[in-house]
């Protein structure tokens, strides 16, 4: 959370139309805070995208777009909420049709385990490069907490809620452990 990711995403996009190449982008439908169909950044920038759910082949969408008007990288935000299955799928973008993939999104939930996407990632990405933010005490941020109403932090509950800093704070290792959002609690 916060890190910047679909900023980087958007900004890598933008590379590639620079150069005279088109890219395809995509999110999960589940994810509609900047509305459906929209990826975009806490800085203000936005694109369509195309959209995928649980049960999207995403080797069919792509290749179907790729048919209509050539990609030259496909860019995917909200990661996590890919399958293993669909994890795979892009790994056969990438090994038959030769388009470059990147995935964009969090590794871990608020509770300390991996989304099946995330772990899929990491088992068949070919690079990791991690996009980092900062706890509140200026360490590396590298878990989420979930907050209730009250502010406070949950460890337990369903994997998948969408929300922004009001319902998700990064923190370090220590600050999830101890579920401290911020300075002024505790």
């Amino acid at each position: 959370m916060n890190a910047g990711k679909s900023t980087v995403l958007l900004q890598a996009s933008h590379n590639y139309y620079e150069q005279g190449m088109r890219t395809l982008l995509m999110t999960a439908a589940l994810d509609d805070r900047a509305g459906v169909g929209q990826i975009a950044s806490r800085i203000g920038l936005d694109k369509p995208a195309d959209l995928f759910s649980s049960g999207t082949d995403v080797y069919a969408a792509i290749t179907a777009r790729h048919k209509e008007n050539p990609v030259d990288c496909v860019m995917i935000d909200e990661a996590p909420f890919l399958s293993a299955e669909q994890v795979w799928q892009l790994s056969k973008v990438t090994d038959e049709l030769r388009i470059p993939v990147l995935c964009y999104g969090l590794r871990t939930d608020f509770a300390g385990e991996l989304f099946p996407g995330s772990a899929a990632l990491l088992a068949l990405a070919d690079h990791l490069r991690e996009i980092r933010t900062i706890c509140w005490c200026g360490s590396k941020a590298s878990m989420v907490l979930r907050m209730d109403a009250g502010g406070k932090s949950v460890k337990a509950g369903t994997q998948v809620v969408i929300g922004g800093n009001d319902v998700y704070a990064s923190v370090c290792r220590k600050h999830w452990k101890s579920g401290e959002p911020h300075k002024d609690t505790g």
